[in-house]
């Protein structure tokens, strides 16, 4: 049988810390500058052009493709 409390303050990852100004910044940039493109997808979609129908408006497809790029530029 294992032994699961041999490593009960093992380090699973990274504690949520609270987005910094830096953080926030290039947040909005990226978020600015992915509504044209979350736009024309709305409009591809709405077309029929587009592929796969995502739910969504623009808001929501500019704000996802900022909170999936942003932290790619924090990483080590």
């Amino acid at each position: 049988m294992t032994d699961h409390t041999s490593d009960m303050f093992a380090d699973y990852g990274r504690a949520h810390k609270t987005p910094t100004v830096e953080y926030k910044i290039y947040f909005s940039l990226i978020f600015v500058a992915a509504l044209p493109f979350a736009l024309g997808g709305v409009v591809l979609s709405l077309l029929g052009l587009g592929g796969k129908r995502r739910s969504g408006g623009v808001l929501k497809r500019a704000w996802h493709e900022a909170n999936a790029i942003t932290p790619m530029i924090f990483m080590r």
